[in-house]
């Protein structure tokens, strides 16, 4: 397993390394984006190009850095059960997602965009918009994307079995959507408790169900101001 891990390791730091570096492209795009409003204000010029070069360093900075939010486990998921289940499950469910819809999509879309690029590229086709970009750099970004995000997978699949193994500790433990700690105004159990989670800042949230203060392990801050009250999921 420890060749397989310094293979995982390299592929993080490659992924790293670059999504790091494509987060400046948001930055190019927001420049090239004003500058290109405020010539075509002040002076009355534009060019297609210009406005075609927004989206290739956005895109870019999109798929580019797509490997690096899977490292980070950033992407966006719907949890409908996963939270409820043990970690140990958590990660039997990452794998075979991993093994069963992310290595195969992302390797169909490979094999369809090889062609793909090379047909554009082969052609020099360049933007249908009148002083517009070559069209093939767009197209070549796409399949370094998913070639990346293909490394990626194979990365998290080798740390997946690694943890499962007892071989190295969780980069990423899952963290619940809601604060393990909810904070009550003693004075205020009632149909509508003022609630305070310490994670969302100074924000108040109004519960619509009384707290069963008998049934809760609870304790009384300095001056008995605020209870604390506490909910662990197993």
């Amino acid at each position: 397993m420890t060749p397989l891990l310094g293979i995982s390791r390299l592929i993080d730091t490659i992924t790293e390394a670059i999504g790091k570096s494509v987060s400046w492209l948001i930055l190019i795009a927001v420049l090239v984006s004003a500058g290109n409003a405020i010539i075509r204000k002040t002076f009355n010029m534009s060019s297609n190009a210009w406005l075609e070069a927004q989206w290739y360093l956005f895109g870019g900075a999109f798929m580019l850095a797509a490997a690096y939010t899977l490292r980070q486990n950033e992407h966006i998921r719907i949890d409908v059960v996963y939270g409820a289940f043990s970690r140990r499950v958590q990660h039997w469910i990452d794998l075979l997602g991993h093994c069963l819809f992310l290595m195969p999509f992302v390797a169909l879309m490979i094999y369809y965009l090889i062609p793909y690029v090379l047909m554009s590229y082969n052609n020099g086709e360049v933007s249908s918009s009148a002083g517009g970009l070559i069209i093939w750099p767009a197209k070549g970004i796409l399949l370094a994307g998913f070639l990346l995000l293909a490394l990626q997978g194979v990365s998290e699949i080798i740390k997946k079995i690694a943890i499962m193994r007892g071989d190295m500790e969780d980069p990423t433990p899952y963290v619940p959507t809601h604060a393990p700690s909810t904070w009550i105004r003693p004075s205020r159990r009632s149909a509508y408790d003022r609630v305070y989670r310490p994670e969302h800042g100074a924000d108040h949230v109004r519960l619509s169900h009384r707290f069963p203060a008998s049934r809760l392990p609870r304790r009384l801050c300095a001056g008995g101001e605020w209870l604390s009250v506490f909910h662990h999921r197993r």
